[in-house]
């Protein structure tokens, strides 16, 4: 497979799990995939410690949003991560932070 043929837009999925709400992490994650150039969205998901991702965008930037998912904001604690790739679909124009 040549370089022509290998895909370079992606999509993530990712489940964070830990000290994730209360903390500022859907801000964080906001703000980095903003200046990834990444669109899609974050929202708390309701009755667990948990925050939801889908963002897409160029598989590299995408990589390094989830160094960042791993690490967090200053006051998180990441102790788990769900995370599956899958094709580009262009579905988002922006990222946004959504309620849950």
């Amino acid at each position: 497979m040549d370089d022509d043929t290998v895909p370079t837009m992606a999509c993530i999925h990712a489940i964070v799990g830990g000290r994730v709400q209360g903390v500022n992490f859907r801000v964080f994650v906001r703000n980095h995939a903003q200046s990834l150039g990444i669109t899609g969205w974050v929202r708390n998901l309701t009755g667990f410690k948990e925050v939801e991702v889908w963002a897409e965008g160029e598989k590299e930037c995408l990589k390094q949003l989830v160094k960042q998912l791993h690490q967090g904001p200053k006051f998180a604690k990441v102790n788990r991560m769900q995370l599956e790739w899958g094709n580009y679909e262009g579905t988002y124009t922006d990222f946004q932070i959504r309620r849950g």
